[in-house]
This record gives structure tokens, sequence and C-alpha cells, in this order.
């Protein structure tokens, strides 16, 4: 007999920041090429028009879990009022959210109520609560913003499971300085989010130097990952927009090709993954 299949989200983030963004990202998700997306709802780009674009895919069987990605940083601007610090009306840029939270010099009732207005925004773009919540480059996982996050996801959405970043046992390297430092950020995020009865992904892939070659490193990502696992990625086509508010351009082109390849279901199928059904 042969072995089960694992199944695995592979969740393209940052759907809103532009439409060139929005559209390769539906163009995968129609194509059975993503299971999972996650929307930034204070982004310049969700519009009603393509938040609308993005669950009419899902009339019908559902093709894709719907999650938010909250976001805390720069250049991007609050949704509720009053919250602080910020730059120019701006949030922080990341490197100062981190070390603020390290410190524990955030106002964790703005934060709480920030995010729960991005919760809110989610809401009213797609009529439900998200399926998942995860954060933009990963501030789910600071100190502070990952009791605002916790309780927004307990209260709020409480069917949703938040985002882990912590590797399979099996595919942790001591090398590679983002991946350690994501494991170990996620031993306290998983320890809060039981306390808070939040579910989380047992496993994560897909951080990687952006310098690689995707294709010949995407297939590393499902090696060990086990059933339930997520993998993270970032296709999409390049717009001015997207130039004007994000340094990872070009690479989402890359990302984008490769999961319209051929060489895409080939792999998943020479590690015996597929993609899971939503519910």
């Amino acid at each position: 007999m042969a072995p089960a299949q694992r199944r695995i989200w592979l969740c393209a983030d940052d759907y809103g920041i532009s439409p060139a963004v929005n559209a390769g990202i539906r163009e995968l998700i129609a194509r059975g090429r993503l299971n999972a997306v996650s929307v930034m709802t204070m982004a310049p780009h969700l519009g009603a028009n393509e938040a609308a674009a993005l669950d009419k895919l899902n009339s019908g069987s559902k093709r894709a879990a719907l999650g938010l990605h909250v976001t805390l940083t720069a250049p991007f601007e609050p949704l509720s009022e009053g919250f602080a610090p910020l730059l120019n009306g701006q949030f922080l840029p990341l490197k100062t959210v981190m070390r603020l939270a390290t410190l524990r010099r955030l106002n964790g009732e703005k934060l709480a109520r920030e995010v729960s207005a991005q919760v809110q925004a989610f809401v009213a773009a797609f009529g439900r609560p998200p399926d998942f919540i995860d954060g933009h480059q990963h501030v789910q996982l600071f100190p502070q913003v990952r009791d605002a996050v916790l309780k927004a996801a307990a209260e709020r959405a409480p069917r949703a499971w938040v985002r882990q970043c912590g590797r399979a046992r099996s595919a942790r390297r001591l090398k590679g300085r983002k991946e350690l430092l994501l494991d170990i950020l996620s031993v306290g995020f998983r320890r809060k989010a039981r306390w808070a009865g939040v579910a989380t992904n047992p496993a994560f892939a897909g951080a990687y130097d952006l310098k690689s070659d995707f294709a010949k490193t995407f297939p590393r990502f499902l090696a060990g990952l086990p059933d339930g696992g997520l993998i993270m990625c970032h296709p999409g086509f390049v717009d001015a927009e997207l130039k004007r508010l994000d340094p990872l351009t070009g690479q989402r082109e890359k990302e984008l090709a490769y999961f319209n390849s051929d060489e895409f279901p080939r792999a998943l199928a020479e590690h015996g993954v597929t993609l899971a059904v939503p519910d």
C-alpha cells in the first residue's frame, strides 16, 4: 500500500499590496497552485473590487483558505485611531518595532486595538472571520505583538489557527540566521498559543536567501514537512505600486513562474505531498 500523501498549506502573503500582486495570486488559485492567501487589510489595494475578485474564486467549492496578514511595520498606516508610536503617520520600520517589542516598550492596549481593527476590516471585506492569522514580516511572533494577535484570534476568530514559524525538526540547520531566529521566536509563540487555546500549524517553511534559485530551493521546503505544515511564498507580478511599497519585487515573478510551471507539481509528487483542501 502506498503511503498516504502529506497535505500541506501553500500560502501566498501580501494580497492587497498592489494590483499586480493581487492578479498573480488569483491566477495561481484559479489554476489550483495555491490553497491559502494572507490578506493585508490596511494595504492600499484591498478595495471592494479586489476583495470580491478573491472571494469569487471560492464560490462553489472552496479553493483557498483566506487569512489575515497582520501588518504593523512601515510604510503602512494603522487602521485604528490613536495608534502610537508612528513616524510621519506610518508604522515604524521593522527593526525598530522588533527592538521595542523585545524591550516591552510598545503599548499593549494600542496594539490590541489595532490588531482588532484589522480583523474587523477583514470581516467587513469578506463577511466572515479569517480562516487563519499570520503577520507581515513575522511580526506576530514578537513579544507584546503576539499577545495582541492571540487575543484577537481567541476572541474574534475562534476557529482560526495562527502561524508559527518553527521548522520541522528534521529540517533545522544551524546555518541560516533568519530561520534560526524564527525557530527561537516560535518557541514562546507556540507556548502562548497553547495557553490561549489557539491552534497553530505544526511546522513552517519558506524563508530563504533571495539570491538563490527558487526552483532549486522550493523542493527543500517539502523535505520533512509534516501533514498540515505550511510553506510561505510571495508570488505576484510587479508594478510601480509594488516598487513603491516593498523591496521584494523581481523575486515575486520568479516564484510566480515556478508555481505556474510543470516543475512545481512534479516536486510535490516526488515528495509525496499534495495541497490540502480548504474546509
